[in-house]
């Protein structure tokens, strides 16, 4: 219950601060973009603002021994990059730059009623169900394939023996 709690609380700041800042507002992050037109620097503001405290926080966060509300950090391990990482941030910040939202800003925009955000939120669950949905049939087909292979493969060493 606590770590809902927490979670809620942190969700809740988060959302408040998109919105006090301006963030939630397409117009102002595609004037970021813009660097040959009106340039609005106040999105770099806001990134430098969470850069802070990120490096703050961190350093807190790594002196303890484990998290409030788990038994234990659960941190990224992989370091490589790939083609889904490569692909998955270039959608998204094609879409950050045409729609002006990115998930968190547009679902706090979505929860004050905005239609563009609750567009934008609609689309982005259904993009993530059908991910989801191809990223299961496509590991189902290739579990076959490989047994397949497999299958083909031990067939072929009991024909040489």
């Amino acid at each position: 219950m606590k770590a809902t709690v927490a979670a809620a609380a942190s969700g809740a700041l988060f959302g408040g601060g998109l919105a006090i800042s301006g963030m939630t507002r397409p117009e102002k992050v595609v004037g970021f973009l813009d660097l040959a037109g009106g340039w609005d620097a106040s999105l770099a503001l806001v990134m430098i603002g969470a850069m802070l405290v990120h490096f703050v926080a961190y350093r807190v966060a790594r002196r303890r021994v484990a998290p409030l509300f788990e038994a234990r950090f659960h941190l990224p391990t992989r370091k490589d990059v790939d083609r889904k990482l490569v692909f998955g941030a270039a959608v998204f910040g094609i879409g950050w730059g045409l729609g002006g939202f990115c998930p968190g800003p547009g679902i706090v925009a979505a929860a004050s009623g905005a239609l563009p955000a609750i567009a934008f939120v609609t689309a982005m669950t259904t993009g993530i169900l059908l991910e989801d949905f191809a990223l299961a049939r496509f590991s189902r087909w290739s579990k076959r394939r490989a047994a397949r292979v497999t299958a083909r493969h031990v067939g072929c060493l009991e024909e040489r023996s």
